[in-house]
């Protein structure tokens, strides 16, 4: 018998008085929190707040000491826990996976365990690949360690989306990337997330990462739920000292205006740099074996251009220059105000600037 989804929507879910110890310390202690149907929640805490542990209950990989989970009115505890996790896509940090198996094998294992035919299994591989913005072409016949960190995290989301669940949960997935790449990935993920119209509890401990993508983010501490609230809700109105500090809103968001795009930069590897008269399906090659998601281009116009991998596979053979197809970057000198720079970005709909340094860009 082939597997059915227990939902194929979520309307909720609820954690109600949750605890979770571990001998004498409270991994969770007492919580309630509820996930809306179709909004991306953050979890965010200091490390050993709980916040794991929460995520980890919802899909059963961690049982509660008291209390109940449910989604959709209905206790996990009511569930086969085999058949819960493969109704709900799972992300985690070091995305697990199977190294001696080819990426199309990775994506498309659950499909084969649930009695998919070959040609069925490939063609979902293939448009999950694409939806990922790797083209099938080159990464079907890949292996895990061909591949670069971000290019892994892709196929992980991939494989998470196989079977279509409403509800992902995701544990810290751009965690380990450099910034760059993570911004890159978060910039796809906001796209992303509109398009699949689901349901994610998301862990993080960037509270950047967390305002950028997050609906609502819960914020935790000492195993406990501090304070639930949209982005704008805990900046202006914390409950705490705590989420002041977490959220940083006496600093950062206060005395912006003293600070310099200088104190934000981070050094850009000249590898990030391609000519702009090269055709796309060149760097299309170029990008995928440096395993680069994002690079840069000099163009003709004597203007700095930022172009995606997404981009480059979408114009193909069309035989058009990274010149035609790259979209403009603003540029600041390094002593720009960091709030007048960042209010340009913000008007621009723009998540990352160059700024010359010294004769460097960064």
């Amino acid at each position: 018998m082939k597997f059915k989804k227990l939902f194929n929507r979520i309307e909720s879910i609820k954690l109600e008085n949750v605890t979770k110890r571990y001998g004498d310390r409270f991994a969770v202690r007492d919580l309630d929190l509820e996930v809306r149907g179709g909004e991306l929640m953050i979890l965010i805490g200091r490390s050993g707040s709980g916040k794991t542990t929460t995520l980890r209950m919802i899909n059963r990989l961690i049982e509660p000491d008291s209390g109940r989970v449910s989604i959709n009115g209905t206790d996990v505890e009511d569930f086969d826990p085999v058949r819960l996790r493969r109704s709900i896509g799972y992300v985690i940090q070091n995305i697990g996976l199977l190294p001696h198996l080819k990426v199309s094998e990775n994506i498309g294992l659950i499909l084969k365990l649930e009695g998919w035919d070959e040609a069925k299994i490939r063609e979902r591989v293939s448009e999950l690949l694409n939806f990922v913005s790797l083209p099938p072409k080159s990464f079907m016949d890949r292996y895990p360690h061909q591949l670069s960190g971000g290019q892994q995290q892709r196929i992980g989301l991939a494989r998470a989306l196989a079977m279509d669940p409403p509800l992902l949960l995701m544990d810290e997935p751009f965690g380990a990337l450099d910034p760059l790449l993570r911004t890159q990935l978060q910039d796809e993920f906001c796209k992303i997330k509109k398009e699949l119209g689901k349901t994610i509890v998301f862990v993080t401990h960037d509270i950047n990462e967390a305002f950028k993508l997050g609906d609502r983010v819960a914020i935790m501490d000492n195993a406990s739920l501090v304070q639930v609230g949209t982005p704008e809700e805990l900046i202006f109105e914390p409950s705490s000292e705590l989420v002041s500090e977490i959220v940083d809103s006496k600093r950062k968001y206060r005395h912006m205006e003293a600070l310099k795009v200088r104190d934000m930069m981070q050094p850009l590897d000249p590898g990030y740099f391609l000519e702009g008269n090269m055709p796309a399906e060149i760097a299309l090659r170029k990008m995928v074996d440096a395993g680069l998601e994002v690079a840069f281009v000099f163009k003709e116009s004597g203007t700095v251009g930022r172009i995606s991998l997404n981009k480059v596979l979408k114009a193909g053979n069309t035989g058009k220059s990274l010149n035609e197809i790259s979209k403009s970057l603003p540029v600041f000198p390094a002593d720009a105000s960091l709030f007048e720079a960042l209010t340009q970005l913000k008007e621009e709909g723009e998540s990352m600037a160059l700024v010359l340094g010294g004769g460097k860009c960064r």
